[in-house]
């Protein structure tokens, strides 16, 4: 699956939206419980929808806070994965840092917006002298009536596959 062509094309329709929800569920099967919702934003970035379902709920009916993490996770690596090519380059999580400003009581919205020229700068540019690098990406998670619940800075370390070692 080319990602970026994927992105691009559900950006202006609903049919590519529908058959990208189904490859990503299909493909990260780990959310596929929470029913998040990936929306391509129109001037680039990623939007994911945290429904307000009972199973994302926790004990005293909010979004579970996990949840929104999961989400930003998903939206930022998605965002990130949009600039890059993914049959180029690996991406893994190093951290994932949450800091919560509310409880959500309405469906949650994660929305990632990397610019490509910070990629290229920070990301391709340090790669043609550096085996890895670390990319941070930050993701504002809000409620349907654009109440900020929650800020998510998640930490990626981007390696070309070509210099990827593993242990056998």
């Amino acid at each position: 699956m080319n990602l970026s062509k994927a992105l691009s094309k559900a950006r202006t329709s609903r049919v590519h939206r529908w058959w990208l929800q189904h490859l990503l569920n299909w493909s990260i099967p780990f959310n596929r419980p929470h029913g998040f919702h990936v929306a391509p934003l129109p001037g680039g970035g990623i939007r994911v929808k945290v429904p307000y379902w009972r199973i994302n709920r926790n004990h005293i009916n909010g979004i579970h806070a996990c949840a929104m993490a999961t989400a930003a996770e998903m939206c930022s690596g998605l965002s990130v994965l949009e600039l890059l090519d993914p049959r180029r380059f690996r991406l893994i999580m190093r951290s994932l840092q949450v800091e919560y400003h509310y409880q959500a009581r309405k469906a949650a919205y994660a929305t990632s917006m990397p610019a490509q020229e910070d990629i290229e700068r920070r990301v391709l540019e340090p790669l043609k002298h550096a085996d890895k690098v670390t990319y941070a990406s930050t993701v504002r998670i809000e409620d349907e009536d654009g109440t900020h619940l929650a800020t998510a800075n998640v930490e990626w370390q981007i390696k070309e596959w070509e210099k990827v070692r593993t242990a056998k």
